[in-house]
């Protein structure tokens, strides 16, 4: 497994990352001024950005794996680098995703807690439904995770 951060050429992820986020806009606003992380295990696996919030706060705004590859590890092994690459830098690791039955528990798996909902955030900013396993998402759900000190 090799984790690169990307510094040129970030658009050329985002077919990964459209997994993750299907608003281009929204992946347009954060993806210039994020970090970008791509993990490599025989070929591309798994990709994340992470952005600087201020007063060592760092968002996980992106976390998307190949479908074909998913639930082997690789999103939670970018979580574990993640940490580890901000600890220095930062104090909080947030991350923000619909309230999806599925995506919660992988976080809190992950070591983040529950912060905050934003109700009706999912359908104010999306021209379209979502849905997740067959669940329209709503509420978007802010998670946590102390990284350092």
């Amino acid at each position: 497994m090799d984790i690169r951060k990307i510094v040129d050429n970030k658009r050329s992820y985002l077919p990964l990352l459209l997994l993750a986020d299907e608003d281009e806009r929204s992946i347009d606003a954060y993806i210039d001024r994020g970090d970008l992380y791509a993990l490599f295990d025989d070929g591309l696996k798994s990709v994340c950005v992470v952005t600087d919030e201020g007063d060592g706060s760092f968002e996980l705004q992106n976390l998307a794996t190949d479908p074909a590859f998913q639930r082997k590890g690789y999103a939670s092994a970018l979580i574990k680098y993640i940490k580890l690459e901000y600890a220095e830098r930062g104090r909080t690791l947030w991350v923000g995703t619909g309230d999806s039955p599925l995506t919660i528990p992988f976080y809190k798996h992950n070591g983040f807690a529950y912060s905050h909902t934003i109700t009706d955030e999912i359908l104010r900013h999306y021209d379209h439904p979502i849905y997740e396993n067959g669940v329209q998402l709503r509420d978007k759900v802010y998670l946590r995770m102390q990284i350092g000190g």
